[in-house]
């Protein structure tokens, strides 16, 4: 398609009738190249969950202190930053092709690493290693699954290719921890290297467009940073903010209470997101990001109620389908606006910013989470599980931000488009 991006709401989605017979009702999301990038991401995805679960416990079992353990998981995020400014310059430069197999050359070194790793100075090379490919492997994928889509099924397609993530976060941990008890530490990093290897050799028979430029790399603030998508990016920090204090203390939090099996709120949410966001994306796509995103957001707030109050494995796994069909609704459909508001071939620097506002929220919620904890229960009044309890509310707060957020930036655009403005 040449439509140009100037000409959809980025905030609404494409509008219905606006395409001509030929695509409308007949375009697909499915093609080879889409195709095999989903594959592609979701088995690098599958490799990085399994490392999430095995990689604490191998770094303890080599001595690691809890502090220490802490810097080996966390490095991961702080590397992943790091080369962010880099990857949008990058897709300027070179074919998207290549930089999804140097990531993925760059991740199999991670898994070398991992294997290899006699003490715990080689595994933080591992993860920094790690780290530096996931940083390109997100916004590199997710530019690359936009190329293959017809724009009038961004939505839909950009939910079902985060899908494959979905499966992996499911699946992962329970795989890498499983092959640790079959063939030890260094077989499952192995086995993970494996799979980063056939995806490796998958993404050479993925095409993408020449580079729109020559000679050297040229590295300026509008190329490490999409002006267009930083409203997405602010949304999307929120939002994942408020997540990332379910993935750090829901845990810790559920032992408090004595609820048993809590890892089943984690499955329960990715099998819901499974059945959700391809139906999220078909709405989307027919009626606008906003019959998505408003309702997933309010959703996502009452998730937090939930879990706040929850005092049973049954009640947190209503939680964690109230969660799926909020923020698991709304992350792909944050994405699409972020994709959607900068022409093709700066798909990659938008994506870059979108997960630049993920990184951050990671690298900051949980602090503030973990001291909102220690605030409420140095206080003396409540227990430590409900200090937890209080925290969780509290992150109604950013839930609430990203939702006005959001509110003012399709209120704005269609306020542009409606004086015929880009």
């Amino acid at each position: 398609m040449t439509t140009s991006a100037r000409e959809v709401d980025p905030a609404s989605g494409p509008a219905r009738g606006q395409h001509g017979s030929k695509s409308g009702n007949t375009a697909t999301v499915w093609s080879r190249g889409f195709a095999l990038i989903l594959i592609v991401n979701f088995l690098l995805s599958l490799a990085q969950y399994m490392t999430l679960a095995v990689v604490p416990v191998y770094a303890a079992s080599l001595g690691a202190t809890a502090l220490l353990i802490g810097i080996v998981t966390g490095i991961f995020a702080i590397t992943a930053l790091g080369v962010r400014p880099f990857v949008g310059p990058a897709t300027f430069r070179f074919r998207h092709s290549l930089l999804l197999a140097v990531t993925a050359a760059i991740i199999l070194g991670a898994f070398v690493c991992y294997a290899l790793s006699p003490s715990v100075p080689v595994l933080i090379l591992g993860r920094l290693l790690h780290g530096m490919g996931m940083g390109f492997l997100a916004p590199v994928a997710l530019a690359m699954a936009s190329e293959s889509l017809p724009r009038e099924r961004m939505a839909s397609g950009i939910g079902i290719f985060s899908l494959g993530q979905a499966v992996a976060m499911a699946a992962g941990p329970a795989l890498g921890l499983a092959l640790v008890g079959l063939i030890g530490y260094q077989g499952s990093f192995l086995a993970g290297a494996g799979i980063v290897a056939i995806a490796l050799a998958l993404s050479f028979a993925i095409s993408s467009p020449p580079p729109v430029e020559k000679g050297p790399l040229k590295i300026t603030w509008a190329r490490v940073v999409a002006r267009e998508a930083l409203p997405a990016a602010v949304i999307i920090f929120f939002l994942a903010g408020a997540y990332s204090s379910v993935n750090s203390f829901l845990t810790v939090y559920a032992a408090g209470l004595g609820v048993p099996d809590i890892g089943l709120f984690f499955t329960t949410y990715a099998v819901a997101m499974l059945v959700s966001r391809p139906a999220a994306g078909r709405i989307a796509d027919r009626f606008g990001l906003p019959a998505v995103v408003i309702p997933g957001m309010i959703l996502f707030a009452v998730s937090f109620v939930l879990i706040a109050s929850a005092r049973s494995l049954s009640a947190f796994i209503v939680a964690a389908i109230v969660s799926a069909l909020g923020y698991g609704v709304c992350q792909p459909a944050i994405q699409s606006l972020a994709l959607l508001s900068v022409k093709r071939e700066r798909r990659g620097v938008a994506g870059s910013t979108n997960y630049m506002g993920v990184d951050l929220a990671y690298l900051v919620m949980p602090v503030l989470s973990g001291w909102i904890v220690s605030v409420f229960h140095a206080s003396g009044d409540s227990t430590l599980s409900d200090a937890y309890s209080a925290m969780f509310l509290w992150m109604l707060l950013p839930v609430g931000i990203a939702f006005v957020a959001y509110i003012v930036v399709t209120i704005r655009a269609r306020i542009r488009a409606s004086r015929g403005n880009p």
